[in-house]
């Protein structure tokens, strides 16, 4: 709520110069003492004058819930929150993500919305945290390079108010769906439109009927 006073965790050396070098401000470091002559050594010279703790590997295991590979965690400063007219002024292709609230998988759809050479990324208020811990691991670092915001406070703000702001913005809508009436990712239409806003759905029900009635296109991907 407080970013200036929040902190997330950056877990993995490749993880941590990513947000290094996109001018994230790290805090402390947490490592193994074999790290700190090895994959931790260029980081910890960059970071500057900031506490190094050292741990056992069972340790870390502990803190994360898992066996590290890396051995190394950066405790760094929430950035300023973006607003949606800033992460969208010069994109042309945005993806929403409408309540999607499993870490891992917000994770992989920054890295391939990353992948695909999107512009920006949306979510709505009940999404997960794009800064959680599992979710920057899993997007190897691409929730620091692709510009991100909520779109609305609140559940309520999604869909009318979302998508109205969409549309003010100069977005047209397309619902990822399995509807009868849905067109293929490949058509001509979408292809032509100067901006577009794709929006996926949560993990088990998808897209809500009042998404998808709301939407400008309803898309599917063809396949076996």
């Amino acid at each position: 709520l407080d970013p200036e006073q929040g902190i997330f965790i950056a877990e993995s050396p490749k993880v941590i110069k990513v947000a290094v070098d996109e001018g994230y401000e790290p805090l402390a470091m947490l490592t193994t003492k074999r790290h700190i002559e090895g994959d931790a050594r260029e980081l910890i010279a960059r970071c500057g004058d900031i506490p190094i703790y050292t741990g056992e590997v069972s340790l870390l295991s502990e803190l994360t819930g898992y066996l590290l590979t890396r051995g190394v965690l950066c405790a760094m400063r929430r950035p300023k929150p973006h607003s949606v007219k800033e992460v969208c002024e010069n994109a042309r292709r945005v993806v929403v993500l409408d309540n999607v609230v499993d870490n891992t998988n917000v994770g992989a759809i920054f890295r391939s919305a990353a992948a695909l050479g999107f512009d920006a990324l949306l979510l709505t208020p009940t999404a997960c945290d794009p800064l959680n811990r599992r979710t920057v691991r899993v997007s190897m670092g691409t929730v620091f390079q692709i510009p991100w915001a909520y779109i609305g406070t609140v559940h309520t703000d999604w869909p009318n108010a979302g998508m109205e702001q969409l549309r003010r913005l100069g977005f047209k809508t397309a619902a990822m769906a399995l509807s009868d009436n849905s067109i293929s990712i490949e058509d001509p239409a979408l292809v032509a439109e100067k901006r577009l806003a794709v929006i996926i759905g949560t993990e088990g029900d998808g897209l809500s009927a009042r998404t998808i009635n709301g939407c400008d296109y309803v898309v599917r991907i063809p396949m076996f």
